[in-house]
């Protein structure tokens, strides 16, 4: 026969990292581990970023002209998003200025609606404007609707964007694995800037 242990084993686990982050705590001020996971989470996000731009390019050709002319681009690789009746999504990106990674954000958003399921998209913000952009880096939480309009850009037959989207200050893209999306919402989605 068995024997049962008093503890269950999550609460040994549970009990077992506790202690031993008493014992680290006392040896140095960070934790072990933790400028190597913060430098593989920012090489992951930024050659999510990568991927994404170019699998955009390869979807709508004439979005890499928009890019090239942006003052800053804002990239979510992979934006999960899953709900049951309610809905969340998060994810986190970097902001690209002259080709440089300025910092990172995250996004979050929620929704309510009869809905099912789980998906990841990527989210790309073009701001056209130094206004634009301006605005954005110096707010402390940002949040679609609220602080700024994006223009979800409208892909023609042929590729092309249209040229009203164009010439917004704020354009965006969403796209997932079948492509880009149209007629999707990023009203209310709220993005705060985060330290990798």
């Amino acid at each position: 026969m068995q024997k049962k242990s008093l503890f269950p084993s999550k609460t040994l686990a549970a009990v077992a990292v506790a202690l031993a982050s008493v014992t680290f705590a006392g040896c140095t001020t960070t934790m072990p581990g933790k400028d190597a996971s913060s430098q593989t989470s920012r090489s992951d996000i930024n050659a999510g970023i990568d991927a994404t731009l170019s699998k955009l390019y390869q979807t709508a050709p004439a979005s890499r002209e928009l890019v090239a002319r942006a003052k800053g681009v804002l990239v979510f690789p992979q934006v999960l998003q899953a709900s049951f009746v309610l809905g969340a999504e998060y994810g986190k990106g970097a902001l690209r200025v002259g080709n440089r990674t300025e910092g990172y954000y995250s996004t979050t958003a929620g929704s309510v609606g009869f809905q099912a399921g789980a998906q990841s998209k990527a989210i790309v913000l073009l701001f056209m404007t130094q206004d634009a952009l301006d605005k954005f880096r110096n707010s402390n939480g940002w949040t679609v609707g609220a602080d700024a309009t994006v223009a979800l850009a409208n892909i023609g037959a042929n590729g092309n964007i249209d040229t009203n989207t164009a010439q917004q200050p704020i354009v965006g893209f969403v796209t997932t694995n079948g492509g880009l999306i149209a007629g999707v919402s990023l009203q209310g989605a709220k993005i705060t800037k985060i330290t990798l």
